[in-house]
């Protein structure tokens, strides 16, 4: 360690295994390192990797700039297990001006360094391609890959394609267009890609006023559609101001072990790129640390070479030909708020998608409503729903289905068969029902409903009130009945009804809860009956008792299949004797039976 340069580098740790531990920059190699292993360490994790470090390696640079930016290599490429963790794996869009003659341009996602321009990376593949249809619009390029050599082109080996014939090209494979001119499209192109518009427009204009002197009317009016075309694309562009000219703005929000850190670059006024990164704390990096990389991180990946840069704080580096500007007010200062915020609502989503910010549900969002509609003291996260069902007192049932967080919990209905009550007794039976159903919950030491609701009008809804009094639940579980003519709310001892929205929410689960009540309670009630039917007709039969009925509906599964059975069937399943009694009482053929 004594023998480390007192010099700008950078320095790596390894463990005994020889693997990669930590990669970091320095102004000063020797201070720097000998500060791991002087220095008591607040954070448990840089006490564990110092502990581990059993090799040091160093690379000393020029200047701290070269230091970051070699460090920043060195990270994204080794990965070592105890640096910031970028987390941006995406591969971006970017903006090819091919290196040939008549350059094409269009996007690719696979640069390949043959001396072709690249602009971007596009976070926003929405914004490249609106700049690209800008383009198509204003200039009349070549989408063919062909060979446009001189030689080519004079030995006449191509022909004009529809592109030419439907106006999106002029022609330079047989030499309509002169490369001059497709040279000056394209230099107007790319101060259009780097966000410099208004000097595009001003060479515009002063060509339009060329053309005019020269009485050329025709191209004039071309420019000038030009010219429209550009400020109404820059009109829609994020202008922040016109005094700032070329700019890089860096921000960056910081939670526990996230960070966030937006970039936006400003040229002419103009938004013309904005990106945020995330990245993975692992050493209980400063902010000051965190911004420092993606300054460098950032800048190389959108070539940005803007001469001035607006932070929150000035870092320790120092690059070349550039300026850290912390505004305190101004222009500049809404600038750095904007990139600030941008970061903060990409650091919530990332949290977010995550889990490590619970989102609002649907559920908890509509229980809220139907809190704050119903007038109930707390969240109706379990509620209760009973509707009875007979004809004319026959077979009288009653169903309870239950709602947990606003949706279905069918594991937890019940049916009830109606046990004290003679005759069509709605009241009666509603009033029974909720007595035995809470009466079990109270001795089973069950969770109770936040809510109970009733299907019928005021009387329904006194008969359960009644038996809550005499279980003692009055007032600590909320009821409330629908009345399914108006779709009134009823609460006990209240003669005026609530009218909710006929859109609302609450509504909309109140009714889907009425309705799978209605649906489960005649689902039963038609088991019932049709099971009654089916043991009063094989009663009816004389001779044939419940041993000998259970035994043929095990056997042939309904009154149905029994009375379509042959006499051999019959035989086989109850004997001779009642096979020939069940083939008589169905009026079936008997005369050969011996």
């Amino acid at each position: 360690m004594q023998n480390l340069p007192e010099k700008p580098g950078v320095y790596q740790y390894f463990d005994k295994e020889k693997k990669l531990l930590y990669v970091g920059k320095a102004k000063n190699l020797k201070k720097r390192v000998s500060s791991y292993f002087t220095k008591e360490h607040d954070s448990a994790r840089i006490r564990v990797m110092v502990n581990k470090i059993a090799d040091i390696k160093y690379i000393v640079v020029d200047t701290e700039a070269d230091a970051l930016l070699l460090e920043n290599n060195l990270i994204k490429s080794l990965k070592p297990r105890y640096n910031i963790n970028l987390r941006d794996d995406k591969t971006y869009p970017w903006i090819c001006i091919k290196n040939e003659e008549f350059p094409r341009v269009y996007s690719t996602r696979n640069p390949v360094y043959d001396g072709s321009l690249y602009f971007g990376p596009y976070a926003s593949v929405k914004m490249m391609h609106t700049l690209l249809d800008l383009i198509r619009q204003l200039y009349k390029l070549r989408t063919c890959n062909l060979v446009l050599s001189e030689e080519n082109i004079k030995k006449q080996k191509f022909k004009v394609c529809l592109e030419y014939h439907i106006g999106n090209c002029l022609g330079p494979c047989e030499g309509l267009q002169k490369i001059e001119d497709y040279n000056e499209n394209i230099q107007q192109i790319k101060e259009i890609i780097k966000g410099n518009i208004s000097g595009v427009i001003r060479h515009l204009r002063n060509l339009m006023h060329s053309y005019s002197e020269k009485l050329d009317f025709e191209n004039a009016q071309l420019i000038k559609e030009k010219i429209e075309i550009l400020e109404k694309y820059q009109s829609k562009s994020a202008v922040v101001s016109n005094t700032i000219t070329n700019v890089d703005v860096f921000s960056i929000d910081s939670v526990e072990e996230i960070a966030c850190v937006n970039f936006l670059k400003v040229v002419d006024g103009t938004i013309v790129q904005a990106h945020t990164i995330e990245l993975k704390k692992k050493l209980e990096e400063s902010d000051k640390d965190l911004l420092e990389f993606s300054i460098v991180e950032l800048r190389e990946r959108f070539k940005s070479t803007s001469c001035e840069i607006v932070v929150p704080f000035k870092p320790d580096i120092e690059l070349p030909n550039v300026t850290f500007t912390v505004p305190q007010r101004g222009d500049k200062m809404k600038l750095l708020e904007l990139s600030q915020r941008n970061a903060k609502f990409y650091r919530i989503e990332r949290q977010k998608a995550s889990g490590v910010i619970k989102q609002v549900s649907r559920s908890e969002r509509i229980l809220e409503q139907m809190k704050k509609d119903l007038r109930l003291p707390e969240l109706p996260k379990h509620i209760e729903c009973f509707d009875n069902s007979n004809i004319m007192g026959e077979f009288p049932v009653s169903a309870c289905v239950v709602f947990k967080d606003a949706k279905p919990s069918k594991k937890d209905y019940r049916h009830f068969n109606i046990k004290t009550v003679e005759g069509p007794n709605d009241f009666a039976s509603m009033e029974e029902v909720i007595y035995r159903r809470y009466k079990r919950l109270l001795d089973e030491n069950k969770p109770l409903p936040q809510l109970i609701v009733i299907d019928g009008g005021k009387g329904q809804l006194s008969s359960a009130v009644e038996s809550l009094e005499k279980l003692g639940l009055r007032g600590k579980i909320s009821i409330i009945s629908i009345a399914k003519r108006l779709e009134e709310i009823y609460y006990p001892n209240d003669p005026y009804p609530l009218h909710l929205n006929k859109k609302s929410e609450t509504l909309k689960v109140i009714q889907h809860m009425r309705d799978e009540a209605h649906r489960f309670g005649i689902t039963h009630h038609r088991n019932k009956r049709t099971k009654a039917a089916v043991v009063t007709e094989l009663h009816g039969i004389n001779g044939i008792g419940e041993n000998t009925i259970e035994k043929l509906l095990k056997t042939f599964g309904s009154v149905k299949r029994v009375k379509e059975a042959s006499f051999e069937a019959l035989e086989a399943a109850v004997g001779k004797a009642k096979a020939k009694v069940i083939m008589e009482y169905f009026k079936k053929d008997t005369s050969n039976i011996n």
